[in-house]
């Protein structure tokens, strides 16, 4: 099947984002920015800014407006621009840099994505994360979720479920060793590979325009959960059915994963106040 050319541009911006390396903020410097979203640090901004422009040199990405735009979603997407974090766009030229137009024009499209507030003749704001806008798109998720997951069971072969195993096991090392950021990371490729592995570039596509926003969401509240020991019993449970070749067990399994998951992540967030726009 030919893929649609936005989803051909998704999955070029999948791998250059898998890529990247930056540095991601902390939990606890996340907790810092949330007391003081006025302040930027621009130089920190700016070092990951420019690391992750380099990746996308290596990749041939020259358009201005999409490479701000990429940046710009990247640093959102990882925390760099906290929720609630006003930027002046002279700041973002600065940053980039970059004259205003392909600025301007990444920070609409990112408007229109959902990811940031204009201020006319100013800047933008970055969106708060909304339990009420997450439930939502839990809703569509579980039920996505699902489907993949009952495809990919009869579709995997027995060497790609071995790479589902592995990343079970990058797991509970990041796990035994503290690091809650390289699990999150992690169990975004966990959820990515079985969407993968149903084999349907249209739930790709449909997952693809959520899961960024989920990313986030587990990213930002990962210091406000239970440690995630019950996820990876989880993760190796949904590996074992689609390994007997059950696909409405690892529907089932799945969705009541995400379910779990989502109510341990709207409870952290509706407990903790989001800066306003």
């Amino acid at each position: 099947m030919t893929l649609p050319l936005f989803q051909n541009e998704k999955n070029n911006v999948d791998q250059i984002f898998g890529m990247c390396n930056f540095r991601m903020i902390s939990p606890d410097e996340l907790t810092k920015a949330d007391g003081n979203v006025e302040g930027l640090d621009q130089l920190a901004l700016s070092e990951n800014v420019h690391s992750f422009l380099a990746t996308l040199d290596k990749n041939g990405e020259t358009r201005l407006p999409q490479r701000a735009y990429l940046a710009t979603r990247h640093a959102i997407r990882h925390l760099q621009l906290p929720p609630g974090q006003t930027v002046l766009e002279r700041e973002m030229t600065e940053i980039l840099g970059m004259s205003r137009t392909p600025v301007r024009e990444a920070l609409v499209r990112l408007e229109m994505e959902g990811w940031v507030r204009l201020i006319p003749r100013r800047g933008f704001i970055v969106a708060p994360i909304v339990a009420d806008d997450l439930q939502q798109i839990y809703e569509v998720v579980e039920a996505l979720d699902g489907i993949a997951g009952s495809l990919a069971t009869v579709r995997a072969t027995s060497e790609e479920l071995d790479r589902l195993d592995r990343l079970i096991e990058e797991q509970e090392k990041a796990l035994e060793s503290g690091d809650l950021l390289a699990w999150t990371d992690l169990d975004d490729q966990f959820h990515h590979n079985i969407v993968d592995l149903a084999q349907n570039p249209r739930l790709r596509g449909i997952m693809d325009s959520q899961s960024d926003q989920l990313y986030r969401a587990r990213l930002y509240t990962i210091n406000l959960r239970p440690k995630p020991t019950r996820s990876i019993m989880e993760h190796k449970a949904i590996v074992s059915v689609m390994r007997t070749g059950e696909p409405q067990a690892a529907r089932m399994m799945l969705q009541s994963h995400r379910y779990r998951a989502r109510n341990e992540i709207i409870e952290a967030i509706r407990s903790k106040t989001m800066p306003s726009i």
